[in-house]
């Protein structure tokens, strides 16, 4: 009788899921769904907005997961499938209604190609989760490029002579999107910087001027923000490459000297001892 009650025990308890986290990614993908719905409205601010908001949701349930210690497979799956719909579909239909549409087969193409990358992105994340760096992405994270098309169509909207040329530049800021999603190159992760941890005093002050400086221009700055993140993947990688090149030719210097002394103290011991 125990050891049925203990199989029973487990067979229940495998099925449960932690409620917290999961209600976050909930949220998110609501923002995300939410954003479809108004992009088909033809109120694109509002879906632009959206996304961020999702985006903001999407940051806080693995953080509160791991604070809460309540990270499960369930939830992992849960936040991608999720961040395919926010993050790939919503951004999507929301480019393709506001710009990409009078491109005709190419337009839909771009938006199906920024979907599709955004897919890949998510599964190699899935795949190579657990033996990639904790400090860096490998490639653009698919939260990072929605928000760039958000924070692009909340630029334009405070500048009409910026909408004239939208069709353009959005295009080949979404092709751009799609190749840096499914590229090797690093981006900032910010999972090591944990709030519970004590920080110097400046951290604090900075946190708060950022702020202060995106709420005197929203959407101006975040624009402005969003593209900083996008060009820091080729900076990062760049320095990290140089770094790495430095390393190897300081290795190899070594090794060459280590074994040129060995072949110094060989060629002595080849040597007749003069008696």
């Amino acid at each position: 009788m125990k050891q049925k009650r203990k199989k029973r025990y487990r067979k229940t308890s495998s099925k449960r899921i932690f409620i917290l986290p999961n209600l976050f990614t909930s949220a998110s993908l609501f923002a995300g769904f939410y954003a479809i719905i108004a992009a088909i409205q033809g109120r694109y601010e509002a879906a632009a907005v959206a996304i961020i908001i999702s985006a903001v949701f999407d940051g806080l349930d693995g953080r509160i997961a791991r604070f809460t210690k309540t990270t499960s497979h369930f939830g992992i799956e849960y936040d991608s499938l999720s961040d395919l719909v926010s993050f790939g579909v919503a951004p999507a239909i929301l480019a393709f209604l506001w710009a990409l549409e009078p491109f005709g087969r190419l337009g839909w193409l771009a938006a199906f190609m920024y979907v599709i990358c955004g897919a890949l992105r998510l599964a190699r994340f899935n795949v190579e989760k657990n033996s990639v760096q904790a400090y860096y992405f490998k490639g653009l994270p698919i939260p990072a490029a929605a928000c760039s098309i958000a924070s692009l169509i909340l630029f334009a909207s405070a500048f009409n002579s910026f909408a004239e040329r939208k069709d353009i530049i959005l295009i080949v800021m979404i092709y751009s999107l799609s190749f840096l999603m499914v590229s090797s190159l690093s981006y900032m992760s910010f999972k090591e910087f944990n709030i519970r941890n004590q920080k110097p005093f400046n951290v604090l002050v900075a946190i708060i001027l950022v702020f202060i400086v995106i709420a005197y221009k929203p959407k101006v700055l975040l624009f402005l923000i969003m593209l900083s993140y996008l060009v820091s993947g080729p900076v990062i990688s760049l320095y990290l490459f140089r770094k790495k090149d430095n390393w190897r030719k300081e290795f190899l210097k070594t090794v060459s000297v280590q074994s040129k002394s060995e072949n110094d103290f060989k060629d002595l011991d080849d040597q007749e001892i003069p008696g």
